[in-house]
């Protein structure tokens, strides 16, 4: 992946004071981070999660990875 498609995947988390109490959460909407990771670390694929939750692509939960890297 490349830094500027690294970045724009980036871009899909967000941090606002209004929204989520200022969590990191998916752009456009109220899905933190932190559930996204949690949902991986109990085993469930990225498929199965976007299942769950159905704004999410798979995209999103790739960026919620990359932002638990370090990457914001």
């Amino acid at each position: 992946m490349t830094d500027s498609a690294y970045t724009k995947l980036l871009k899909r988390v967000v941090i606002k004071p209004d929204v989520c109490g200022g969590e990191p959460c998916i752009q456009g909407t109220r899905i933190n981070v932190a559930v996204i990771l949690d949902s991986l670390a109990e085993g469930l694929s990225p498929k199965e999660i976007t299942k769950h939750f159905l704004p999410l692509t798979e995209q999103d939960v790739r960026a919620a990875v990359g932002y638990a890297k370090g990457g914001l």
